[in-house]
């Protein structure tokens, strides 16, 4: 799992600092096959991206620029965007981008000396690995910062101890997903499908639909062929499902009102819950279908995030846009 550089845009060339994106990660089916005798449950699930993301800039502390001077520890983490406010604690050991940074820095055996800033466009505990993805983004542009050149292996176990997430977010790929988030294999190739992305705004313990899941456990049911258009792949998720769907609307009635709502927009082909909720998302056959609904549910529901967007199978494709 080679780790991916940042790719860098012509159009912000003279910003110092790294930009990355850290979009939204998807599931497009997501089976619960079995339990740990630790508890955590082994998964098997289809996971892909959203062209939405957040932004990270990763640059050095600012007596490190041009002078060369300073050291020890300079590690500074500063949120903005239209989703800052939901994240109330910015300095606190269980801040996911600070706990990222200081592990890499501890791995490679640097001084953790960044200045790092999130502009949080994404809903916090969406079920759309907001967090994983801005933690994986931050691992990336660190590991160039700071000249690292450690293997596969210790990133993806560096990455898998900061959350399930994390490492797939960290590959920057569609892929398949098993295990407790450690099996990665790419995925065949999809197609950009238009797609829209609803969040009601309702948290979901993730812990507490876990706990709610009941029944046998399913079978792995991963994709083997590349579909070829939005019907296609459609008809493949549709023989598969999100086991933690049904939990997470036993907790929170906004899940079912938000896959209700998608279900019953024109040319809706796909509607599901990505994660553990409480984000659902319906893709579509064309853009102009999937514009239609979001404008449609972003005025009927002016309170809920609502984006449309396009299915992304390489995410590092996006860094350009950041």
């Amino acid at each position: 799992m080679t780790v991916p550089s940042p790719s860098p845009s012509p159009s912000r060339a003279s910003d110092p600092a790294l930009r990355l994106a850290a979009p939204a990660k998807v599931n497009l089916f997501l089976h619960v096959v079995g339990r740990r005798p630790d508890g955590y449950h082994l998964l098997d699930s289809l996971v892909a991206f959203a062209g939405v993301f957040d932004t990270v800039l990763v640059a050095p502390p600012p007596e490190d620029e041009g002078s060369g001077e300073g050291e020890g520890e300079a590690l500074s983490l500063t949120v903005e965007g239209p989703n800052a406010g939901a994240l109330a604690d910015l300095s606190g050991d269980d801040n996911l981008i600070l706990r990222a940074a200081r592990a890499l820095a501890e791995a490679g055996g640097v001084a953790p000396r960044a200045r790092v800033t999130l502009v949080k466009r994404l809903p916090v505990a969406g079920g759309i690995g907001g967090g994983s993805a801005d933690a994986a983004a931050a691992l990336r542009g660190l590991y160039r910062l700071w000249g690292l050149t450690l293997g596969d292996g210790p990133m993806l176990d560096l990455a898998l101890s900061l959350g399930a997430d994390v490492p797939v977010c960290l590959f920057g790929r569609a892929a398949h997903m098993t295990g407790i988030g450690e099996g990665l294999t790419p995925a065949p190739s999809l197609p950009a499908v238009p797609m829209v992305l609803i969040n009601p705004g309702v948290p979901v313990s993730t812990p507490a639909v876990f706990r709610d899941r009941s029944g046998p456990f399913s079978h792995p049911a991963p994709l083997r062929d590349a579909p070829i258009n939005a019907i296609a792949l459609a008809n493949e998720l549709i023989l598969r499902r999100n086991d933690l769907e049904r939990p997470a609307r036993g907790l929170a009635d906004a899940v079912g009102d938000a896959l209700a709502l998608l279900t019953d927009q024109p040319g809706a082909l796909l509607t599901r819950m990505s994660g553990s909720g409480a984000t659902c998302f319906a893709l579509f056959g064309t853009e102009a279908e999937a514009e239609q609904a979001r404008a449609y549910l972003a005025a009927l529901r002016p309170a809920w995030w609502v984006e449309r967007t396009v299915l992304v199978s390489d995410a590092r494709a996006l860094d350009a846009q950041a």
